[in-house]
């Protein structure tokens, strides 16, 4: 992978389905460099893959799953996506879910920047209030704090370590567009 600057799209369904590998490559990368997002060790890359196929393409076809890819030199390099798929009483709400950039392009802005077009096309979308949760303590928390996001409280025991049978609690956050 080149060190240029990441370009930031939108990707359609379709195009979804054709960097499955690629994004698969992405999620792998992230959990086997000790990201919290709901996967452990051992985790394979058809396991990723699985993930893609099951959880995001359906959703992205139904219209209710946006993501959004960063990429250097056509390299995807770093992902989010916005979960619009909410009950009938909170239209106006949205969550971010898997905020991904690859160990080796982190601490460039890439995250700052997917999450700048998540709350640009959240609020184009009507939704004005944007949910997430991230493992306490966990390297992606402050970047929420300094994006503004709000800490509503902690739960307990909440995720497995991905490297080691250990609990740690999640922060669930949120911010007003």
């Amino acid at each position: 992978m080149n060190d240029h600057v990441a370009e930031i799209s939108i990707l359609s369904p379709v195009e979804l389905e054709a960097h499955l590998f690629d994004l698969a490559d992405l999620l792998h990368a992230c959990v086997h460099a000790g990201a919290n997002i709901n996967f452990v060790l051992p985790f394979s890359q058809d396991q990723a893959m699985d993930f893609w196929r099951q959880k995001v393409v359906a959703p992205a076809r139904a219209g209710t799953r946006v993501v959004w890819v960063a990429r250097t030199s056509g390299d995807i390099v770093g992902s989010v996506q916005l979960d619009t798929d909410t009950p009938p009483n909170q239209p106006h709400r949205a969550e971010v879910t898997k905020l991904l950039v690859h160990p080796d392009f982190r601490r460039r802005g890439i995250a700052r920047r997917l999450m700048a077009d998540l709350e640009r096309h959240a609020a184009g979308l009507g939704r004005s209030l944007i949910t997430l949760d991230t493992r306490t303590g966990d390297k992606a928390e402050p970047l929420y704090v300094s994006l503004r996001y709000t800490v509503v409280g902690t739960i307990p025991d909440f995720c497995r370590d991905p490297f080691e049978d250990r609990l740690h609690p999640t922060t669930i956050m949120y911010k007003l567009l």
